[in-house]
């Protein structure tokens, strides 16, 4: 029986662990990770943590029990410095060495840091694990102001949950607009005018020449005033053992549609991964995302117990942000045009991309019914009538043009 070891102890490798068992694994699991946390979700970190309407029980991926019961071995608070590929082994910081048959990479991605003046500061803020959300918990009350750096999702949540906390809060963003590289502009016109309705200052096209004690020193020489910074610009894949171990990375761990990296004996799953998307034409991307966590978490598993690869999955995100759910499917790699269904003054409608008659992504706000079926035809590949598509009185199961 095979030894598998999992580095990596979040979301892609926790859910990694529980489906070797679930699909029959019977060898040893070692799953290790560098927080002391047991795998936990980290979506809410943004939304129902920091407004202290989750506790560490409800973050949980499982039960702290289920990996004793499972015959996994969880190691926490433990960081993998090197892995012997030729040797199969992997050693931590701590100098224990593992030996295995089959290794999981789950590593994930780290902040991106901007080369700028006081970026160094231990006050500032990121937003990736539990501790960095307790921080940020910390500081977020009635009169306090957070100055969020990058207009991203994770940041605009952050902002919304400081309103609702009754802190101020304000958005710099060096962009033209908030959300510029990875959603439509609708989309971004949409959350700002959301955003500002709730307070919240966004500044657009903005540049930060540096980080103060009294707060965030903009390129014209403004200063922002804040009591706290959070900065989330962008994140890097963790590739560096990948890298050392002989593996092929460009800008993720590269992979197939398996997830087997160029080593027959090592996978890599999840935020480290340049990855196929078969929906897409086998593109290859990194995505960021539970979804795509869970997928190649499946697909490891499948292959290492021998069990049938899963379908294809089309690729999903979302995000809450005050009593708006915005929920994506697929990626407009190759996107020549956008169509707005419903009306965004209404706060209720989607942004469809199509390359020719096709859909190749929906940005679905308060529309659930236009994300699931716009998930469902971007799979099929269906070709779409537009008029149709344009017209929120038409099913969305009704758009499809008809088979010949």
């Amino acid at each position: 029986m095979s030894k598998v070891v999992i580095i990596g102890a979040g979301h892609a490798g926790g859910s990694a662990a529980a489906l070797l068992r679930q699909y029959g694994h019977e060898g040893e699991i070692v799953l290790a990770g560098q927080e002391s946390a047991p795998p936990y979700q980290r979506p809410p970190l943004s939304k129902a943590w920091l407004k202290g309407e989750a506790g560490l029980e409800d973050l949980l991926l499982r039960p702290e029990s289920f990996y004793a019961e499972q015959d996994i071995a969880l190691r926490t608070g433990v960081t993998a410095s090197a892995i012997d590929a030729a040797a199969r082994t992997v050693t931590f910081a701590d100098g224990t060495v593992e030996t295995y048959d089959v290794l999981i990479l789950a590593t994930g991605s780290t902040a991106r840091k901007l080369a700028i003046p006081g970026v160094d500061r231990p006050d500032l803020l990121e937003l990736r694990t539990l501790d960095d959300a307790e921080r940020l918990k910390a500081v977020l009350a009635p009169g306090k102001r957070l100055a969020v750096v990058g207009g991203g999702y994770v940041g605009l949540e952050a902002a919304a949950s400081a309103r609702v906390l009754g802190a101020k809060a304000v958005v710099i963003e060096r962009m033209d607009r908030v959300l510029a590289r990875v959603a439509s502009q609708p989309l971004s016109a949409f959350f700002t005018d959301l955003h500002r309705k709730h307070g919240v200052e966004i500044l657009t096209g903005a540049e930060v020449a540096g980080f103060e004690d009294a707060g965030v020193r903009l390129a014209d020489g403004t200063l922002i005033a804040a009591d706290a910074v959070l900065v989330g610009v962008g994140a890097f894949a963790c590739e560096a053992l990948a890298r050392t171990a002989g593996l092929t990375c460009e800008n993720g761990v590269v992979v197939d549609e398996t997830a087997r990296t160029s080593d027959p004996n090592i996978y890599a799953i999840g935020d480290v991964t340049r990855r196929p998307i078969p929906v897409h034409g086998g593109v290859m991307h990194r995505l960021e995302s539970v979804p795509n966590a869970l997928e190649q978490a499946k697909q490891a598993a499948s292959a290492i117990v021998g069990r049938a690869a899963p379908a294809p999955e089309v690729p999903w995100f979302w995000s809450d942000q005050y009593d708006v759910k915005l929920q994506i499917a697929g990626v407009p790699f190759d996107a020549d045009r956008q169509l707005v269904r419903g009306d965004p003054a209404g706060g209720a409608f989607s942004v469809f991309h199509l390359s020719g008659d096709r859909i190749v992504a929906v940005e679905a706000v308060n529309a659930p019914a236009d994300f699931m079926g716009g998930r469902l035809l971007i799979g099929k590949g269906a070709a779409v009538d537009d008029a149709l598509l344009a017209d929120p009185t038409v099913s969305i199961k009704a758009v499809a043009k008809p088979q010949v």
